[in-house]
């Protein structure tokens, strides 16, 4: 296939020579047309923050040399190649198919089942493809590889449940209410990870949104984003007797609401359902708030310890996801090794067909009136499972040999041995 990929990841690169390797949208399409233009090859550039890889083909040529790609990657980024090289990862021939359809898959991505990969893996393509850097062998092999994520979202259940803290916080609060429509929501503080989950609880659309906070010009800036309503934060007693769920993440040393404190407001809320969201550390609410009934209080530790049970579970359809992925790796070479050899192919079918032909006639002639109709459509039968048999052998070899690169020696030597030369 003639077929190379070369690059880092967050694995084994860290993140400070990751920055220094990243391609800005503009850089990208630089380094895509003076790759072609310098080389000859198809190029596609994967760039996000945990990755960047380089994929490059010449089909029609010798292989990629994969010490060139870093020497440009080196060049062009203004790195050191000796120091460059002992953090790139390279894969070569059908390698790179398995590679990049478990990338595609977020296979192999830092939190396993993440749906941001599948798109960054599409939009290289489409970049790859604006500038023209691409050919046969990369556009069908990036598609291939958004097939083979389809297969793994919907076929396993590697991208069910939340794993952000503020998505599983929200989880939370579906488990304890069915509408949303006639609650309150009450905003304590306004750090960056309570607007992440205040975003989410946005979505439920809430009756109303209060927010308090020490500061009353982030309490008003904050109510102004989301559309809330900004409340002194001296009047937080009155607050919590009226909001039904409550995300505290202020930026206290100690608790502001302890369980002495809270008991009258538990009082005036009567039977009504609290849902308290203390994603605050240190935290904010003493947790023997919490009585299971009435009154639920999540901390971080809860919320991580939920995350890390969801992603337990996507790790567990990992070997089926493994499967999809081998499974269309193998339907990727096969169906590469059909369309590039497939004139090879079908003038070796013909030179069977041809002998087949010849030998059965003679056999028949000779058979003339001495065998039925159905004994003569089982013998031609007989023969065309014969050849198909005895085909099937070189054919595989040419799709196996795809694998490590040796197909055209393989084709060579078919074309001697049945001296099936190319068509003029």
């Amino acid at each position: 296939m003639n077929l190379v990929q070369l690059g880092c990841t967050f694995r084994t690169t860290p993140v400070e020579i990751r920055e220094k390797l990243a391609f800005t949208e503009p850089q990208l399409e630089q380094a895509l047309r003076e790759i072609t233009a310098r080389f000859g090859w198809e190029s596609a550039v994967l760039s996000t923050c945990n990755r960047v890889e380089v994929y490059a083909a010449n089909p029609q040529g010798i292989r990629p040399d994969p010490y060139l790609l870093r020497e440009y990657l080196a060049q062009f980024h203004n790195l050191d190649p000796e120091y460059l090289g002992q953090y790139l990862q390279i894969h070569q021939e059908a390698d790179v198919v398995l590679h990049l359809f478990r990338v595609a898959s977020s296979l192999d991505s830092l939190i396993v089942g993440e749906g941001q990969i599948a798109g960054q893996v599409r939009d290289a393509f489409e970049i790859a493809l604006r500038v023209g850097s691409t050919g046969p062998m990369l556009n069908a092999l990036f598609q291939y590889a958004q097939k083979a994520a389809k297969r793994v979202r919907t076929e396993t259940g590697i991208t069910e449940g939340h794993i952000s803290v503020s998505s599983v916080a929200v989880d939370f609060v579906r488990q304890v209410f069915d509408r949303f429509s006639d609650k309150t929501v009450l905003v304590i503080g306004a750090g960056k990870m309570g607007r992440l989950t205040l975003k989410h609880l946005q979505e439920l659309k809430p009756k109303q949104i209060l927010i308090t906070n020490r500061s009353p010009e982030k309490a008003q800036a904050l109510a102004q984003e989301v559309h809330g309503q900004a409340v002194p934060f001296e009047r937080l007693d009155d607050c919590l007797a009226q909001a039904d769920i409550v995300l505290s993440t202020t930026g206290s040393p100690d608790p502001i609401m302890t369980e002495a404190r809270y008991a009258p407001i538990r009082q005036k809320r009567g039977a009504r359902t609290t849902v308290i969201l203390d994603i605050a550390v240190p935290r904010d609410f003493d947790p023997n708030i919490h009585d299971g009934e009435r009154t639920f209080v999540f901390n971080v530790d809860d919320l991580t310890a939920v995350r890390e049970q969801t992603l337990a579970k996507r790790r567990s359809h990992l070997e089926r996801a493994e499967h999809i992925i081998r499974e269309e790796q193998r339907k990727f070479l096969e169906e590469w090794t059909r369309r590039k050899h497939g004139p090879t192919i079908a003038r070796l079918t013909k030179f069977f067909d041809d002998r087949r032909q010849e030998i059965l006639q003679e056999l028949l002639a000779r058979l003339n009136g001495k065998i039925s109709e159905k004994e003569r459509r089982d013998i031609e039968g007989a023969f065309r499972l014969f050849q198909n048999r005895l085909l099937h052998s070189p054919i595989s070899a040419l799709v196996e040999s795809a694998r490590d690169g040796t197909s055209n020696q393989l084709l060579e030597s078919l074309k001697r041995l049945f001296q099936i030369g190319d068509e003029k």
